[in-house]
């Protein structure tokens, strides 16, 4: 069973991508940009406040597909420059007080829209 999970509290996929997709009791979660949902532009401000809008993103998303930042699993985090990874990991850290997932984190050349940071999430029940 495949089930497409969107919500307009999450920005829309950028393109041919669902927002999440939920097979069984796992949800995969596409990678998320900070942008807000409402504006519909990236956050104004740096890697803080850039992470900070991925993670309401991400959780907008969980929230919709019955999930909590508890179920998940596993998370990628890819930057654009691997001087940001402190100050993202102080923002997703928040998120993971306890018993946080398995997590690879790396630079990349470029990300879409010329963001900082970009995460995806897999969570099961």
């Amino acid at each position: 069973m495949k089930k497409v999970i969107n919500t307009e509290k999450a920005p829309k996929a950028l393109g041919p991508y669902s927002q999440a997709i939920l097979s069984g009791n796992t949800l995969y979660i596409s990678g998320q940009v900070p942008i807000n949902s409402e504006t519909g532009k990236i956050v104004e401000g740096g890697i803080t406040e850039q992470t900070e809008q991925v993670m309401k993103n991400i959780a907008a998303i969980l929230e919709e597909a019955g999930f909590s930042f508890s179920e998940v699993v596993k998370s990628t985090c890819l930057l654009s420059d691997m001087k940001n990874f402190a100050a993202m990991n102080e923002v997703y850290g928040k998120y993971y007080s306890e018993n946080p997932p398995a997590r690879a984190a790396f630079a990349v050349k470029e990300l879409p829209l010329s963001v900082m940071v970009e995460i995806e999430t897999i969570a099961v029940k």
